[in-house]
């Protein structure tokens, strides 16, 4: 029996996304599934808090790459957002400081940066090992 593989995805809660970064992300890293945690507008809350929500996603991703053994960590920023609606220049400064956040949890994985634009495709903006 050939052992599973995962990725992680925090993304939004946002239903038009999920689809677009699953099919992504098992193409791109090779893995049978991808962890999904979701909550609405994740960029802005790893980038600016609550800590209590900060520290809520952290255990999630934990638990991914400690149980499932997740190398790959996804952070979505997308277009529309209903629960972080700001600027696309905005979305992609919290992505920065959001892939910031995550590698500073030293997981031993790669952190990957995403935007969803109007098409609903996945662009690959930021990758830190």
């Amino acid at each position: 029996m050939t052992k599973e593989t995962f990725a992680t995805a925090i993304n939004c809660m946002d239903g038009r996304t999920q689809e677009p970064i699953i099919s992504w992300a098992k193409k791109t890293f090779e893995v049978d599934y991808v962890d999904a945690i979701t909550e609405p507008g994740p960029d802005k809350i790893l980038a600016e808090g609550p800590d209590t929500l900060v520290e809520s996603i952290k255990n999630r991703v934990m638990i991914s790459v400690n149980k499932h053994g997740s190398q790959n960590v996804i952070i979505v920023s997308h277009h529309d957002c209903a629960g972080n609606p700001v600027s696309k220049e905005e979305h992609l400064d919290q992505l920065k400081k959001s892939v910031d956040v995550i590698s500073s949890w030293k997981l031993g994985v790669k952190t990957i940066g995403v935007w969803i634009g109007e098409d609903w495709k996945v662009n690959k903006l930021i990758e830190h090992i």
